[in-house]
């Protein structure tokens, strides 16, 4: 068992006064608890999982369980906290909320979590290792309230509000697409493509690893490969992290149960780290720039992964720009991340060669 995981896992649809949504959204909640629990994928302790699905999704619930987790989860937990629901902006100010199941729209700046309470509650959780899902820009709209009032409100949580979430030592926030864009539930899908991979993801699909862990990385450059191709470019998860040392884990699979609380890991090469940090590809946040390197003598045609291939490929026959080899990526990436344990060791091993 992965003893040192905790979750809360939130879905919400059955909204009275905001354009109820489809039972994909129970499904996700529901589907993602059963995994977790399951002895032969995540492996989490029942009594470290909290499950609220509509009724019990209100602004008082969620308050309860989010002070609930930061009460009880260490330093050396691995948090897990799923919402899938309604979220969106205020018109006004672009201030980004979550609504839960009581949500009111006579009432819509107080029956709503806002940003910065759930900023706040998420800080107040003290483990070095928390992952929060948000599945929450449906297609039918956060800004869909039912009144006879003005649209007050727009679908899709701010750029702003995701960094604010991950703000801090070992967070990382993975959001289903970006705020412009839908999460798409397929007609007759169980789930939402998001959480459908998500799903895929935790019971073993974006390990790379023969210990039988997934970890944080690993989880979103799958989730974002595969959503994208489903979707045929149509949705793009996003992925958000302040202070990240470590591709830390998120739980076990099965057999990995034992090695899942690990506190370090032989140190991976620069083609397997790079995807996991960068998952877009080289493009992503401009890391080959900024590393000395030419984009125009890269042939990028493919997905993040792919095209990083290509990228390193080209770099050991000495193309990719005059400025930029090994040492020089492994720089840069430091800049973002300057506590990563495997990134440091490649620098003291001088580029692993």
């Amino acid at each position: 068992m992965f003893e040192r995981g905790r979750a809360l896992v939130i879905g919400v649809a059955g909204y009275a006064d905001a354009a109820r949504l489809p039972d994909a959204v129970l499904n996700d909640a529901r589907d993602i608890t059963s995994v977790l629990l399951s002895p032969d994928h995540c492996g989490f302790l029942p009594a470290n999982v909290r499950t609220l699905t509509d009724g019990d999704a209100t602004l008082a619930g969620l308050r309860m369980s989010l002070s609930d987790l930061a009460r009880s989860a260490d330093l050396d937990d691995s948090v897990l906290l799923f919402f899938s629901g309604h979220g969106g902006r205020f018109a006004g100010d672009q201030t980004s909320f979550l609504l839960p199941i009581d949500f009111r729209a006579d009432d819509p700046h107080g029956t709503v979590l806002m940003e910065e309470e759930f900023s706040e509650a998420l800080a107040a959780i003290p483990s070095r290792r928390l992952l929060v899902l948000i599945d929450a820009c449906h297609a039918a709209g956060a800004g869909t309230f039912k009144s006879a009032g003005p649209q007050v409100a727009l679908p899709g949580l701010s750029e702003k509000a995701l960094r604010t979430f991950a703000h801090g030592n070992g967070r990382v926030v993975i959001a289903s697409s970006r705020t412009d864009e839908n999460s798409h539930v397929l007609p007759g899908a169980r789930n939402s493509v998001f959480t459908g991979k998500v799903l895929e993801a935790l019971t073993g699909a974006s390990r790379t690893g023969s210990d039988g862990v997934v970890r944080v990385l690993d989880l979103f450059n799958y989730v974002a490969e595969h959503v994208n191709r489903t979707m045929n470019g149509l949705q793009h998860p996003v992925l958000r992290v302040h202070d990240l040392d470590d591709n830390f884990t998120v739980a076990s699979t099965g057999a990995g149960a034992d090695i899942a609380r690990e506190a370090s890991h032989t140190p991976r090469d620069l083609e397997v780290l790079l995807p996991d940090l960068y998952p877009l590809g080289p493009t992503d946040r401009d890391i080959w720039l900024r590393a000395g390197g030419d984009l125009s003598l890269l042939n990028l045609n493919g997905t993040g992964k792919s095209n990083w291939f290509s990228a390193l490929r080209a770099l050991r026959r000495g193309g990719g720009g005059r400025d930029i080899d090994r040492r020089a990526l492994i720089a840069t990436a430091l800049d973002d991340y300057p506590k990563h344990r495997e990134l440091l060791a490649l620098d003291v091993r001088g580029s692993n060669g």
